[in-house]
């Protein structure tokens, strides 16, 4: 460390609340994984094996929004005051 440089000390609680109410994150999915990420959707519809939506995520890793296009998940977050960023 230089003589300019400090040391920050973050809990994990903190760290758990960064960026929250201001960044969201998107993820193109798999139909397959969309019960375990949203399991408070009880009527979301059967998906074909292999259909893939966008899910746009808080960024505590709550859901937010399902969409069938990239740009409509993109909206959603700009909708919602929330910076996007991607997942890969």
């Amino acid at each position: 460390m230089t003589e300019n440089e400090q040391k920050i000390t973050v809990t994990q609680q903190q760290l758990a609340h960064l960026g929250e109410g201001a960044v969201a994150y998107m993820r193109e999915m798999d139909a397959a994984d969309l019960r375990g990420k949203f399991p408070g959707m009880p009527e979301m519809p059967e998906l074909a094996p292999g259909t893939k939506l966008w899910a746009l995520f808080a960024a505590n890793g709550q859901p937010i929004l399902l969409a069938d296009a990239r740009d409509a998940a993109l909206a959603g977050a700009f909708q919602n005051d929330l910076q996007p960023v991607s997942l890969h």
